[in-house]
């Protein structure tokens, strides 16, 4: 893409509605527009103040085209810090497209995917982890999403990153001068100092690292497996928590033979439910790799719900005391098997159950959440402790949190480079040894803010991004 160039794309989703947005921005863009629209004030678009919005017309020649607002952004004050002129028109397919094919015929060109924002980081309105955070908060549909979103567009945890690699591009500097008078054997940095900033900087990088566990799930909901026999209820459950009839729901048991998904969002937190096929012994090939599959998903899990169906302790009215002791092996097997993701224990069909026979359940399984699927009853209490066993400590007290994959790496590496400078200062190495994995460590920091980029890294990012952002 020519950076040089006027671009024009859709700024608002398509399809027909009361408004649409076309965004116009580049060195020209004002005497572009200005040569399809007419304001009723009688100015022309560069005689207009920055930041001021005007009633007109956009023409085709002689015939009117739309009545239309353009907003006008002079200079760099602006999203993308070039001049941008925003047209607001009635939301006709035809009247948006019939407008864009105007000013590219005008000479502009119409814009890539994400070239609005590619060009606001070029410009240096934003730095990179920034710009990917636009991203992020257009794809938001919970609060948590949103939260870790708006925190990265402020700066997030780039202004820690800055910081520390000033101070370690400061004590480069110094190392390096080192290196221009090593016939003299001098020391310009200090190596006791040096040994405190590489500790701070190591606390820091695995706090960062560590709380990427916690963004990403947080970012892109947390993946809840509903585990249980065939028939438990699991179908009910999930149409229960998502509050829609989105799995079928039947009294033939296997009926569920692949896994069904489904994502809500519970007190701001984003949760993507799993039903899971029914585990049993069975004979049925197609059942047997839902059930195969159902390990799979569990694996995948954050959290996982187990799902125990009451009624089938009833026999003959009374609670059989051997289905409860079968029961709660299943159970413990579950745990031995996946010992190191957090289950919830659920006791599902109370509504079938005397109240000294939910009682007696109780008792047996003292954890347990008591439900009805059917009738919604208990369903709000497991959702609280849903929450319960969310880490959002972090994103309650407002800390930096990680939540993009690029951003991990390039912290796993910067924290393997200061790891390897840490052992050349313990070992004495020579100042041109250090340097070289400081300035490896620089690379990785530089890489997560944009003071460090290529043409194919900004092309990855910029490509997943919608046309008119």
């Amino acid at each position: 893409m020519n950076i040089n160039d006027t671009i024009v794309a859709l700024a608002t989703p398509s399809g027909t509605g009361a408004i649409g947005v076309i965004r116009v921005s580049g060195k020209d863009a004002l005497e572009k527009v200005d040569q399809i629209f007419e304001a009723y004030n009688k100015k022309t678009i560069p005689e207009q103040h920055s930041h001021s919005v005007h009633l007109g017309k956009l023409m085709e020649e002689n015939r009117i085209i739309d009545e239309a607002l353009a907003t006008i952004f002079k200079g760099k004050r602006s999203y993308t810090g070039e001049p941008t002129v925003e047209l607001s028109c009635h939301g006709s397919n035809f009247i948006l497209q019939k407008v864009i094919e105007l000013l590219i015929k005008k000479g502009c060109r119409a814009a890539d995917a994400g070239e609005f924002t590619m060009r606001a980081f070029l410009n240096g309105k934003m730095d990179l982890s920034q710009a990917e955070a636009v991203s992020d908060l257009i794809a938001s549909e919970n609060q948590a999403s949103h939260q870790l979103a708006m925190q990265q567009m402020r700066g997030g945890f780039a202004h820690e990153i800055n910081e520390l690699r000033q101070e370690l591009l400061d004590f480069a500097s110094l190392i390096e001068l080192e290196l221009d008078f090593s016939e003299e054997d001098v020391e310009f940095a200090d190596r006791e100092r040096f040994q405190e900033l590489v500790l701070k900087i190591q606390r820091q990088l695995s706090y960062l690292i560590d709380s990427f566990s916690v963004g990403n799930v947080l970012k892109k909901g947390i993946p809840v497996s509903i585990v249980g026999e065939p028939n438990v209820g699991k179908s009910t459950l999930l149409n229960a928590l998502v509050n829609e009839e989105r799995a079928i729901v039947s009294d033939i048991a296997g009926t569920t033979r692949d896994s069904i998904e489904d994502e809500i969002s519970v007190k701001g937190i984003g949760f993507r439910f799993i039903d899971t096929a029914g585990i049993r012994a069975t004979e049925n090939k197609i059942e047997a790799l839902g059930i195969k599959k159902t390990y799979e998903k569990i694996r995948q899990s954050q959290l996982i719900i187990r799902l125990i169906d009451t009624s089938k302790f009833l026999i003959d009215s009374s609670i059989n005391e051997e289905k409860i002791n079968e029961t709660q092996n299943e159970v413990t097997a579950l745990k031995k098997k996946f010992p190191d993701i957090p289950i919830i224990m659920v006791t599902n069909k109370l509504d079938l159950l005397e109240p000294g026979q939910q009682k007696f359940i109780k008792a047996h399984f003292p954890d347990a959440i008591g439900i009805s699927a059917t009738t919604k009853q208990g369903i709000e209490n497991l959702k609280d402790t849903l929450i319960d066993n969310v880490n959002t400590g972090k994103l309650n007290n407002n800390e930096a949190i990680v939540t993009n994959s690029r951003h991990y790496s390039a912290l796993q590496n910067a924290l393997e480079e200061i790891n390897k400078v840490q052992e050349g200062l313990n070992l004495g190495i020579s100042g041109d040894l250090l340097a070289v994995d400081i300035r490896e460590a620089l690379y990785h920091f530089g890489l997560i803010t944009g003071q460090v980029t290529n043409d194919e890294l900004l092309g990855n990012i910029f490509s997943n991004f919608c046309i008119g952002k």
